[in-house]
């Protein structure tokens, strides 16, 4: 594999003095570096390996399409290890896809709305929200979302990602197109009857001004001020078999709360008719008190010594009534409700519709409450007391309470009042469980505010069904989002922010009536698609109030069905407004599936995509919105499931989750910490290039396929380190093969060596090794356990090749004749190794990939010229390199090996030689027809290959022949082998160094040989 003119200088050389031998060694030589700057290694190929790969291979490739719907990112911020984790976990998959002939489908998208861009605005422009007329914070928010997102669009291309990132081939949920797609999916809704507005209890953030559906929460430690309170019965309304026995003494009820703000909206005390109530005497004179029996013992404690009268069923309190804790003259009844248990608080629950869900439920049920008047609510949207609470305190409490944030001091000023009335029996800490705003990382409360919801009860049936097609990796997942999806009934999608996608409804001031229906929107819509949503908020009431409605509401108000048009359009301006609520973000990014359907792509699987892959957090959140929207929305073209089935839309076919990064000690990653690591310092380096070096995106993006993604994983120096050694010696196994398979003109005119019989054991124990290696990639690729090819890719690398293959074919390489049969099986099979390693280590490092292919081109060009590597598709090996009898007798040979070099290293820790080449082998071997004795005869011409030394000789018991040697060692190996290290017989030869020249020849006859056809070759 070198030159003619090489050649003359081979055979000049080794004519002159035993120096120059060395010139005449095939040394490996190659351009390849095995140390890199990713500044020359892998940003000359990014654009050729990203989104010209994309496009090239979007417009040729011939396989089944594959699609990996991308859920949007939001559009804040730098990149941090989350996104990275996320989009390199993708783009492993969609290039091993580009790699198997498939077309692959991505497109990046960004999410745009809500409040951490509104929040961002405001900050940028140094006020507060209720400085700003909204259409100037929506007009800063969208300058934040553009430049936010062309700044993570840089960050995400330093990654390797292969994509069109023009932004004809992303996605952003602020698009004209795609806000018209996401109301044409809510009038779908609107459509089916699932959207109604409705005055309850919501869970609502006062730091972020909005109310928040069940996947807006996360729930955290918390401690409460809880507090045991009495309630004053009135002695007229209890009922007789009570009176009977508390006669005229006064009686209380308590009642244990764990948010006392709250007590200000009571509108009645709950209890469980089945359970039992005791009627206690307090000792020290201070009357009665009512409580659950079951709880008796658990309380006493904060009611001291007492005497129990007579118990009473819960069905015997129920209607008595109570005193208000602050106006005496206001009164409240026991009511029924199932919600209330024995096992904690006193078994009598205090009640405020609207600021608990299931005292909402109880309340209704009773028909207790016949509209939005009759819940007692005085929360602001600032999460503090509003002006109504003085008609529920009076005058002198309210105006102390007014203003206040009644999770901080409104709840100390009502457990203070409290004190001074004497009605709180204690007042304690109590940690629990507490739901917090997933954006702000603050408390929210529940409270009831008029909201737009989506009825899932309707739905959630036919989503469920929809996810029995689905695959879910890992496994367990699949039980986290089905009971998501199984306990919720209702999704709050209205929010109470400017910077969103309007929910187009209609109120009717006079009326004070909601209208959202299919005909309005049917007036509406063509409106925002010829004129662009935001022209919502900034076009006239009259353009959006459809003419059926002005004359259905004239009419209702006249008693006359005969006004004419000109009536019912009269005072459009004064009588009607548009609605200020915008759409829940999960709604936004929810409908994202809707790309794939107006775009015509369908995966293979009959989903909309094979893949959406995201943080674990997503089963409350993208996945469930994803699944709920294209549910709702079916019966538009969506997979239907198996014959005799009910239809199911599956917007997905198979759901991947993946963990959180956290740092190095396991801690989550937070600023305030200081340990947060960025991706991009990963990659380009801190400004302390020796604490923080540049370490390159295919370094980052090993990392990730090593880790377990689907839990949480650590990241720190050390581990990225270590990442980088392991990329280094991947980079070393590329290297030592290219400078030893020759140039291209080399590689052109080898004879490769075909016939297996022509090849050692050790040749075709690497093909065997190779071949499991490309069979165990392949089959974790397709599965998505990418850290078992990292593990196969590390193992074969670093044990199969580097330690041993390279190891004991370098003689032969460098000292071998070029066209020597042993020379052209070892190139041959490294030829081969080096074509089947790249596509496995291709899709995480793509870098490399792009390098090796450009090295074997011959280095020709720039780096980013011509088609990227991934334009190859991956062909598999021919099932004839899979040789289990080969592994097996190489797995026996390698235990030999072992043997031998343990005394190797023996000699060479008494210092009795330095290198292996030094020393003789004699095995003894055990009786013939024994399998090891047999096994090391046929491979006899092998045996010095193997252990790296001069020479092997076999020797039987009857055979041995004494000799006198200045060293030896000697062990068994196994139970039937005997080795012996002992010095080589021979003299060293001068150009390959083993021990093998006789003491009247100036060369080995090996080199003897080599030279003198060099020789031959240079004169002719």
């Amino acid at each position: 594999m070198i030159s003619r003119s090489a050649r003359r200088c081979l055979a000049t050389a080794a004519q002159s003095d035993s120096k120059s031998f060395s010139k005449t060694l095939l040394l490996p030589k190659t351009p390849f570096p095995l140390w890199t700057d990713p500044q020359k290694s892998e940003v000359p190929f990014r654009l050729k390996t990203s989104e010209r790969l994309y496009n090239w291979q979007y417009q040729n490739a011939k396989g089944h399409i594959f699609v990996l719907q991308d859920g949007p990112p939001y559009a804040n911020g730098n990149l941090h290890m989350g996104h990275a984790l996320n989009k390199i976990l993708k783009d492993i998959i969609n290039r091993y896809y580009v790699l198997q002939g498939r077309k692959v489908h991505y497109v990046p998208g960004w999410d745009c709305h809500g409040l951490p861009i509104e929040n961002k605005a405001l900050q940028d422009l140094g006020v507060i929200h209720q400085d700003l007329q909204p259409n100037y914070i929506r007009e800063a928010a969208k300058s934040v979302a553009e430049n936010e997102m062309e700044k993570q669009r840089q960050e995400f291309q330093e990654l390797g990602i292969m994509a069109n990132w023009e932004r004809s081939g992303t996605y952003r949920t602020l698009d004209h197109e795609y806000e018209i797609r996401q109301l044409r999916v809510f009038q779908e809704m609107v459509d089916k009857g699932l959207i109604y507005r409705h005055y309850r209890p919501v869970h609502y953030s006062p730091s972020s001004r909005s109310a928040l559906a069940e996947a807006e929460l996360t729930h955290r430690d918390h401690n409460s001020n809880a507090v045991y309170v009495l309630f004053r019965l009135t002695v007229d309304s209890v009922p007789d078999i009570l009176r009977r026995t508390i006669g005229d003494r006064n009686a209380d009820v308590m009642v244990w709360t764990t948010t006392p703000w709250t007590l200000t909206a009571n509108m009645g005390i709950a209890v469980h008719p089945d359970l039992e109530y005791s009627i206690l005497q307090r000792t020290n004179g201070d009357g009665m008190v009512i409580v659950c029996q079951d709880r008796k013992d658990a309380l006493h404690d904060i009611l001291g010594e007492t005497e129990e009268l007579c118990t009473i069923q819960g069905s015997h309190l129920l209607g008595a009534e109570y005193h208000s804790l602050f106006l005496t003259s206001s009164r409240h009844k026991i009511i029924p409700s199932d919600h209330v248990t024995p096992t904690s608080g006193t078994g009598l629950v205090h009640c405020a519709p609207a600021h608990g869900a299931e005292d909402y439920l109880a309340f209704r049920t009773l028909g207790l409450l016949d509209s939005a008047d009759s819940i007692i609510c005085h929360v602001d949207r600032d999460g503090a007391y509003s002006e109504k609470i003085v008609n529920t305190v009076g005058a002198e409490l309210g105006r102390e309470l007014v203003g206040l944030d009644v999770l901080e001091e409104g709840s100390k000023s009502v457990v203070r009042y409290l004190q001074k009335t004497g009605t709180l029996a204690k007042q304690e800490k109590f940690q629990h469980q507490y739901p917090y705003d997933w954006k702000t990382g603050k408390p929210v409360i529940v409270t009831a505010t008029s909201q737009w919801f989506a009825n899932l009860d309707k739905i959630k049936d036919d989503a469920l069904s929809a996810l029995q097609n689905v695959a879910f990796f890992p496994p367990v997942s699949r039980t986290r989002l089905e009971s998501f999806v199984r306990s919720r009934s209702e999704w709050c999608i209205s929010r109470q922010r400017v910077w969103g996608v309007p929910i187009p409804w209609l109120h009717h001031l006079p009326s004070d009536r909601a209208f959202l229906d299919t005909r309005t929107l049917e007036h509406i819509l063509p409106i925002l698609e010829k004129k662009g949503v935001a022209y919502w908020w900034d076009g006239p009431v009259d353009e959006f109030v459809p003419d059926h409605l002005r004359r259905e509401v004239a009419s209702e108000s006249s008693g006359s069905r005969n006004s004419t048009e000109a009536e019912a359009g009269r005072d459009v301006a004064e009588e009607w407004r548009k609605g200020t609520d915008t759409m829940d973000v999960w709604f936004d990014s929810g409908t994202a599936w809707t790309l794939l359907r107006d775009a015509g792509v369908r995966s293979a699987s009959g989903a909309f995509a094979d893949v959406c892959l995201e943080g674990s957090d997503q089963h409350r959140g993208w996945f469930q919105s994803l699944l709920l929207t294209a549910t709702a929305a079916s019966g538009d073209g969506l997979q239907q499931s198996a014959p005799g089935q009910e239809s199911a839309a599956r917007p997905y076919a198979t759901l991947i989750t993946h963990g959180m990064v956290l740092d190095e000690d396991g801690r989550k990653m937070s600023k305030s910490e200081g340990n947060v690591i960025s991706p991009m310092v990963i990659v380009k380096g801190g400004q302390n290039k020796d604490k923080e070096p540049a370490y390159g995106a295919d370094v980052l993006r090993f990392w990730v396929a090593s880790c377990d993604y689907w839990r949480d994983m650590s990241l720190g120096p050390t581990v990225l380190a270590q990442a980088a050694e392991a990329v280094r010696k991947l980079r070393n196994s590329a290297r030592f093969i290219l400078g030893n398979i020759g140039d291209v003109d080399a590689r052109t005119d080898f004879r490769r060596v075909e016939d297996l019989s022509e090849m050692s054991i050790a040749d075709r124990y690497v093909m065997h090794e190779l071949y499991e290696l490309e069979s165990t990639a392949t089959v974790a690729y397709a599965n998505y356990e990418f850290p078992r090819v990292v593990t196969a890719l590390t193992k074969f690398a670093n044990i199969t090749l580097s330690s041993f293959y390279f190891d004991i074919t370098k003689d032969t390489l460098y000292a071998d004749s070029i066209n020597s049969p042993q020379r052209r099986a070892v190139v041959t099979v490294l030829e081969q190794v080096l074509k089947t390693m790249t596509p496995v280590m291709a899709p995480i490092t793509p870098h490399l990939a792009e390098e090796i292919a450009y090295t074997l081109q011959g280095s020709v060009g720039e780096k980013g010229e011509g088609l990227s590597y991934f334009t190859n598709p991956w062909h598999p090996l021919d099932l004839k390199w899979r040789n289990e009898d080969v592994k097996k007798e190489m797995d026996a040979l390698l235990v030999v090996r072992n043997g031998v070099l343990g005394l190797l290293e023996n000699a060479r820790r008494d210092k009795n030689l330095r290198n292996s080449l030094e020393a003789d082998i004699e095995i003894h071997l055990p009786p013939s027809g024994h399998t090891t004795h047999d096994l090391l005869v046929k491979n006899a011409e092998f045996l010095k290959t193997l252990f790296i030394v001069s020479n092997v000789k076999l020797v039987t018991e009857n055979s041995v022949e004494p000799t006198k040697v200045i060293w030896l060692y000697e062990g068994s190996v196994g139970q039937d082998l005997r080795c012996v290290v002992k010095p080589a017989s021979l003299g060293k030869c001068p150009r390959c160094w083993t021990f093998s020249r006789r003491p009247e020849d100036r060369l080995c006859p090996r080199c003897d040989a080599v030279i003198q056809v060099i020789s031959k070759s240079n004169s002719s």
